[in-house]
């Protein structure tokens, strides 16, 4: 079976391409604490015009859908306290954001958040945005799916370039709850 690093010809540690990253994902790396070593956390540059999956997967290969993983911000309301989180889910999924995330959050309603909330707060571009780096207190919600996989192809923070993870370093990120479902 393929893996994401056979797609693309260079792939490097991304704590040697910092300088290729949005700031909070860089320094989250710079900063690492995590229970797996950072040199896991694979970086490839890409054509920021091949940032979005479908075009992504079309011009590196089809067989990578199946090994993408989308970050989504979402905003969940109640009682006039909103609680922004991050959900990451394989690309060929939806979160399922009014049901499985809305539970979880304890919220009234939970929707998308608006795209100058997400990246203005994440400090990430849009169609970018990554679970490493998000601001501390955002839960990241997991799909189980992302968890075990052996390695997910993500957003690197901006459009520019992907990061490639194990599934097992995304499900110990800070502030990371693993849930079953929240890919539908």
């Amino acid at each position: 079976m393929s893996t994401p690093m056979d797609a693309f010809g260079e792939v490097r540690p991304a704590v040697e391409c910092l300088e290729s990253l949005a700031a909070p994902v860089a320094g989250a790396l710079r900063d690492w604490r995590g229970a797996e070593p950072v040199e896991e956390v694979l970086y490839v540059d890409t054509d920021p015009d091949k940032a979005d999956t479908a075009v992504l997967v079309e011009h590196y290969g089809s067989w990578l859908l199946e090994q993408s993983a989308n970050c989504v911000v979402v905003a969940g309301k109640r009682g006039g306290e909103t609680t922004l989180a991050a959900c990451l889910v394989l690309a060929h999924t939806r979160a399922d954001v009014n049901g499985v995330v809305r539970r979880h959050l304890g919220a009234r309603k939970a929707s998308f958040a608006p795209t100058s909330t997400a990246t203005g707060e994440s400090g990430m571009e849009f169609g970018g945005i990554t679970p490493i780096g998000l601001p501390a207190g955002w839960p990241l919600l997991l799909d189980a799916a992302v968890a075990d996989i052996p390695y997910a192809l993500i957003g690197s923070g901006s459009r520019r370039g992907k990061l490639i993870v194990p599934g097992k370093l995304l499900a110990g990120l800070p502030g990371a709850v693993v849930l079953e479902g929240l890919g539908a």
